[in-house]
């Protein structure tokens, strides 16, 4: 009884999960709570155990049994009893909803007020699929504590996943043995992540253009040859190029046009891409482990590419260290001009912040509070932490 606890509830995909973990285990730091983390959806078969000597997954003995069915309209929602009135003290628990179709009194977790009456709590259960530590950092009373642990901001989750999520030892034996055979003789690595959020399953010429013009204007590929052939040599430098998706339909045309046409600087060329499982089964253990193989293959890429809003590839450059080249979402299935930029901070976004200042109690672009959180560059609504010399 001397413990107080936080409970992580697995929802959403395999990125939303990891970025919530984090940011789960970030808001456990921050009220001195102990984090327990569901196990379903293959929690246990993905990732090593983060502490040593203890274990973070909840006992199965867990006597709230309905807790993955809590959802926005459960009554034991914290927002719910706000709107309702139906706060009392001593609760033996309240549940959390902060995924994206939180309401605004669920949004008033992020004030401090309500922070103080939540720290009375012994149990909170939380469900989210949003990376909503920016939040975090404008609520007063956890600034100096985020200052002394994160005084460089734009690396809070490069720090927190190279400390939580160590791949099992299946699944890093899938990455070793991939990165070995095709990766690790090459020169440099570049990895591409396209997500496409469409409901066709593609490849679109669209997509493709755009990553083509995205990769040769920044000089991240090299431009092919169709005039004369130029002969590369064993000396000749090489770069090996990995790319995630869904679809095998972008690896194969950029195969295929780098096989048929030598590059105009002889650099061998070489594509791999490890799966491609045409939809996304979130619910599915193989799945899961190949998709986490993936991203952490992503982030051993020396220059990586990534796609708008993806949380796949958020985890991929948070791992990395690396401010990855943004793919820009596209509209009406064309490709958008410029088709990428350089993002300014390697920090994920979170796309459902609250708009609402706490102190005056009103509506507020929460995005201009404070220098270190501003708007994300592929998502001008979403939050991302910044460093300030850089914004």
């Amino acid at each position: 009884m001397d413990c107080n606890y936080l409970v992580w509830v697995a929802y959403s995909g395999l990125g939303n999960r990891i970025l919530t973990m984090a940011s789960a285990f970030l808001y456990a730091l921050l009220t001195k709570r102990v984090l327990l983390v569901d196990g379903d959806k293959g929690t246990s078969d993905l990732f090593c155990e983060p502490f040593p000597e203890t274990s973070w997954l909840l006992p199965s003995k867990f006597p709230i049994k309905q807790f993955r069915n809590f959802s926005n309209g459960s009554p034991e929602s914290y927002g719910n009893m706000l709107k309702n009135k139906a706060i009392h003290s001593n609760p033996a628990f309240l549940y959390l909803h902060l995924v994206h179709d939180y309401g605004d009194y669920d949004k008033l977790f992020f004030c401090e007020d309500n922070q103080n009456y939540l720290r009375t709590i012994p149990w909170l259960i939380l469900k989210s699929d949003n990376y909503f530590v920016p939040s975090l950092f404008l609520i007063p009373a956890y600034q100096e504590e985020l200052t002394r642990l994160f005084p460089q901001r734009d690396s809070v989750f490069h720090h927190l996943g190279r400390y939580l999520f160590h791949p099992s030892n299946v699944v890093w034996g899938m990455i070793t043995r991939y990165y070995d055979s095709y990766l690790a003789r090459a020169d440099e690595r570049l990895g591409i992540q396209i997500r496409v959020f469409d409901h066709e399953p593609g490849p679109f010429q669209h997509v493709l253009d755009q990553v083509l013009a995205c990769t040769l204007k920044e000089n991240l590929l090299p431009e092919t040859n169709s005039q004369q052939p130029i002969i590369s040599t064993r000396n000749s430098r090489s770069k090996a190029v990995l790319i995630t998706s869904l679809n095998s339909g972008y690896y194969e045309k950029f195969r295929n046009m780098y096989w048929e046409h030598p590059t105009k600087n002889g650099e061998i060329i070489s594509f791999h891409q490890p799966s491609h499982e045409e939809h996304q089964s979130s619910d599915k253990k193989m799945h899961n482990m190949k998709a986490w193989a993936e991203i952490y293959l992503l982030s051993l890429s020396d220059v990586m590419v990534t796609s708008a809003w993806s949380t796949f590839g958020y985890v991929a450059q948070g791992l990395s260290g690396l401010k990855p080249w943004l793919l820009f979402k596209p509209e009406n299935r064309t490709a958008p001009d410029p088709p990428c930029r350089q993002v300014l901070s390697m920090e994920p976004c979170f796309h459902a912040p609250p708009f609402y200042d706490c102190k005056t109690k009103r509506g507020a672009d929460t995005g201009k509070l404070v220098p270190h959180v501003g708007h994300c560059e592929d998502m001008n609504w979403g939050l991302k932490l910044v460093d300030q010399n850089e914004w």
